[in-house]
């Protein structure tokens, strides 16, 4: 999972060469929900999504229509390492907006260690912009911004509004409504010649191998680890972007990089990371997941209920 949620700002960076990122995302969400939907129809999926449409369309808004095309577009201006680096910073605002938009009873999530995570990955942001960005690449970053933005609010939304609803037939539901609403766009925005064939090969990868593929191993990851194990996929996505931009494209990688890494991804840890309840032994399952073996018989990975992080 880290690597197929990795390789995309690869990708991306390849395919905005040739293609406008409305045109991207449509086609990515196309060939996911033309992947997805059959499958989560077949499983009866769709019809309980389908029910509850306003905080679906809301979720997709913030996860992926607003997201996937600013993420694009910053990648015309900005190396992928970097791009993967900056949207790390993603746990960091989930962290400050579940703060903010805790509701009464629920446990305070920044104590110490959290507040210090914090002030470690925005110092490692700090880094990053100050060091390996250029003035006239602001813009982009302020892309950025609103794309980490939209990552943090759409797992909010799917917890708190659609968390009882099987994740496969939100997320197909979700691609297919993105695909609709991004029709009219990417249309308009085709080529006038063929695309080269390393484009077109970046598009059916992120497709079919990056949404769909993805999205049903990360469910079946969640039926066996857990949906809280099953995130620290989002640790890993920055090595493999930043390692892949450096191999394949000939990003640079000094030490103001490795430093805004090392930084933003530590503080996302000691930012996100649970704390036992009061008076818990450390070693309390408030702590851990549920394993697989106490699961409900007959739960599948795709009728799992689940937070999932942010697929670029």
């Amino acid at each position: 999972m880290g690597v197929l949620w990795g390789i995309p700002y690869l990708l991306i960076k390849v395919a905005v060469r040739d293609l406008s990122p409305a045109l991207l995302v449509l086609c990515r969400t196309s060939i996911g929900a033309l992947l997805l939907v059959p499958l989560a129809a077949a499983r009866h999926e769709l019809r309980p999504v389908l029910a509850r449409w306003r905080p679906l369309l809301g979720y997709t808004v913030a996860e992926l229509a607003v997201p996937w095309v600013l993420l694009s577009d910053a990648e015309r201006r900005l190396p992928s390492s970097l791009t993967g680096l900056l949207v790390a910073a993603v746990p960091l605002v989930g962290a400050v907006l579940g703060w903010a938009l805790r509701r009464r009873g629920d446990p305070d999530p920044l104590g110490g260690r959290a507040l210090a995570g914090l002030v470690v990955g925005l110092v490692g942001v700090g880094v990053l912009v100050g060091f390996d960005v250029s003035v006239t690449d602001g813009p982009s970053v302020a892309l950025l911004a609103v794309v980490v933005l939209g990552y943090a609010i759409g797992p909010l939304i799917l917890s708190r509004r659609l968390a009882d609803l099987p994740a496969l037939g939100v997320v197909s539901v979700s691609l297919l409504v993105c695909a609709l609403a991004y029709a009219p766009f990417g249309l308009t925005e085709l080529p006038g010649r063929m695309p080269s064939p390393r484009v077109l090969a970046a598009v059916v990868v992120l497709g079919v191998v990056c949404t769909a593929l993805a999205f049903v191993l990360f469910f079946a990851l969640i039926g066996e680890a857990g949906p809280v194990r099953a995130t620290v996929v989002t640790y890993v996505n920055p090595a493999v972007a930043v390692v892949l931009g450096v191999a394949f494209l000939h990003e640079s990688f000094g030490p103001a990089t490795a430093a805004g890494f090392v930084l933003i991804l530590g503080g996302s840890v000691l930012s996100t990371r649970r704390r036992p309840a009061p008076g818990a032994p450390t070693t309390s399952s408030s702590c851990t997941d549920e394993p697989p073996e106490n699961r409900t018989p007959g739960q599948s990975p795709q009728s799992t209920p689940v937070t999932a992080p942010p697929a670029p």
